[in-house]
């Protein structure tokens, strides 16, 4: 019987190398990568400059509505007067008391902002975790404030002080400033990266 080389009768020769299994070799090519996970994702972004300084627009709107609402409630009085005076009627011509009336319209009053105070901090927060219900729930309240906005500019209450006028233009300015930020492009792009993360389990 024949024996390879060293000896051994039963398998190949010592230091003999097996043929390459058959098919067609390529030298130096890898084999072709598998798709990764999240094909097709959009470009990962930070949260833009447009949506940082939409959202803090409207949240400097939200600080001088405060401002303004402290102002009013300081003078109150006085503001009331003027108004009913330009009118030409009285707390009396109403049919009420006039501590009872000031008092019911205070609370209606500070309960109202603060309510709606209360909602707009929540829109502004669940926009800025990129929810884009939210963006377009503040375009339109927005959108509302800047058509009493002009409306009040353009006809302002008797009696109102002028620092509460000044303060009305500046809301207004900066309202229409935070619509359109949130509108433009790069504002548009991270929304929908953000709204693909959630679709896909990401934070």
């Amino acid at each position: 019987m024949t024996t390879g080389q060293g000896g051994n009768p039963y398998g190949p020769p010592e230091g003999w190398n097996a043929p390459p299994p058959p098919g067609p070799q390529y030298p130096g090519y890898a084999p072709a990568p598998s798709a990764p996970t999240g094909y097709g994702a959009p470009q990962p972004m930070e949260r833009p400059t447009t949506v940082r300084a939409g959202l803090g627009a409207f949240i400097a709107v939200l600080i001088l509505g405060l401002v303004s609402s402290i102002v009013t409630f300081a003078d109150f009085d006085n503001i009331m007067n003027a108004a009913l005076a330009a009118q030409g009627t009285s707390t009396a011509d109403l049919g009420v008391d006039r501590d009872s009336f000031v008092r019911l319209v205070l609370i209606v009053g500070v309960v109202i902002g603060l309510v709606m105070a209360a909602l707009q901090i929540m829109f502004i927060w669940f926009a800025w975790n990129g929810r884009n219900w939210a963006r377009v729930v503040l375009w339109v309240l927005g959108g509302l404030g800047v058509l009493s906005g002009l409306f009040a500019v353009a006809s302002p209450r008797a009696g109102e002080p002028g620092f509460l006028v000044s303060l009305s233009v500046f809301s207004l300015l900066l309202t229409a400033a935070g619509i359109v930020l949130l509108a433009l492009k790069p504002s548009n792009d991270w929304y929908r990266f953000r709204k693909w993360q959630r679709l896909n389990g990401q934070r």
